[in-house]
């Protein structure tokens, strides 16, 4: 993916999370954490203000269809 991912990206970002914190249960997760881990993934490149609950939100609904 050329770029890098962005907030949007919201299924590819669960997939890298999930590989990167397998022992996590996404829902358990706090917002604060999850947004760290996605600034800290390594193909991220999107502005971190562009991030609102909404969009984590949908990261962590992405992960938790990804585990079920």
């Amino acid at each position: 993916m050329a770029g890098g991912l962005k907030w949007t990206d919201s299924l590819e970002i669960a997939l890298d999370l999930i590989e990167q914190h397998q022992d996590v249960d996404p829902y358990k997760l706090h917002f604060t954490e999850l947004r760290e881990w996605v600034l800290a993934l390594e193909r991220f490149d999107d502005d971190p203000n562009h991030c609102g609950e909404r969009v984590l939100e949908a990261i962590q609904l992405a992960w938790m269809d990804e585990v079920d």
